[in-house]
């Protein structure tokens, strides 16, 4: 149903190199590229998490209640992500663990304040 979502970023050299160590925890790369947004997945014609400088040119800035989400192959790998985003400067929004019975998750800010959530459900 998803096809792409975008984060914003006021400092997207930045951002990228948060987003390329990151998402290759799960196997995602850059799949598309502009001067002003990359965009990451793992299959072509799959869904796509995008980084950008935003189009208006105002500065970024994350939206209350807003979360982008992405599932993990593993409770380990949900650990290993999470600890990943940290070692790189994200902000621990909630340690890994089982928030209700068959959903593990870990939930993190990225450098420019938005929200993520990386999971496994079953």
């Amino acid at each position: 149903m998803i096809a792409y979502v975008t984060l914003g970023s006021n400092n997207l050299d930045r951002s990228v190199a948060f987003y390329d160590a990151v998402l290759a925890e799960l196997g995602a790369k850059r799949i598309a590229e502009m001067d002003r947004m990359k965009m990451y997945g793992t299959e072509a014609g799959g869904p796509m998490l995008g980084v950008c400088r935003p189009y208006n040119g105002k500065p970024a800035e994350p939206g209350n209640g807003t979360m982008v989400a992405v599932t993990a192959g593993s409770r380990e790998q949900v650990d290993k992500l999470h600890a990943k985003a940290l070692s790189l400067g994200a902000a621990d929004e909630g340690a890994p663990g089982e928030r209700m019975p068959g959903f593990y998750a870990a939930y993190f800010r990225d450098l420019d304040g938005n929200k993520f959530c990386v999971c496994v459900m079953g």
